[in-house]
């Protein structure tokens, strides 16, 4: 089975973890809009990296979880606009690939790695833990969105089996 975890947003990333093994692990591809160059998630990218790793892949062989986000209080109202456009535009790519979506909200997947109140440098440093031999990818403090796109997709190979 091959679970796509993907941590949305502008920093997010996507985890490919085929029967419990990580595949790759890409930063959310992102593009520049307008006069002020904003970052927006590149949809079409987005398209392409998730199609060259399912092409091959029967369709009832691929889950994909994504972060089950919201607003947060204090967020600014144009910063929480592109966050919910972002997760719209992966919950978008996979309906139209046909890809089976579930989702999961920060809280059940980081209570079940025990990282609730914890830095968001704990997460690298749990993916480190799971799976050592992807460490040289997790080096930098930057990639704790990948670590945690990582533990989301681990999190549901080890639930969903379980519920099975």
């Amino acid at each position: 089975m091959l679970i796509i975890g993907i941590d949305p947003g502008i920093s997010g990333s996507i985890c490919f973890l085929i029967d419990g093994r990580i595949l790759d692990v890409v930063e959310m591809p992102t593009m520049t809009e307008g006069k002020k160059n904003k970052k927006q998630v590149n949809g079409s990218q987005i398209y392409n990296e998730i199609k060259d790793r399912t092409e091959k892949i029967d369709k009832n062989d691929i889950k994909v979880v994504i972060e089950q986000v919201s607003a947060m209080p204090g967020q600014g109202v144009t910063s929480m606009f592109n966050f919910g456009q972002s997760f719209g535009i992966l919950k978008g790519i996979c309906s139209a690939m046909q890809l089976p979506m579930y989702f999961v909200r920060p809280a059940k997947w980081k209570k079940y790695f025990n990282l609730i109140n914890s830095e968001k440098d704990a997460s690298r440093t749990k993916a480190i833990e799971i799976f050592p031999y992807f460490s040289s990818n997790l080096a930098k403090k930057k990639d704790s969105n990948k670590a945690d796109a990582i533990l989301i997709a681990s999190f549901f190979f080890e639930t969903f089996r379980n519920d099975e």
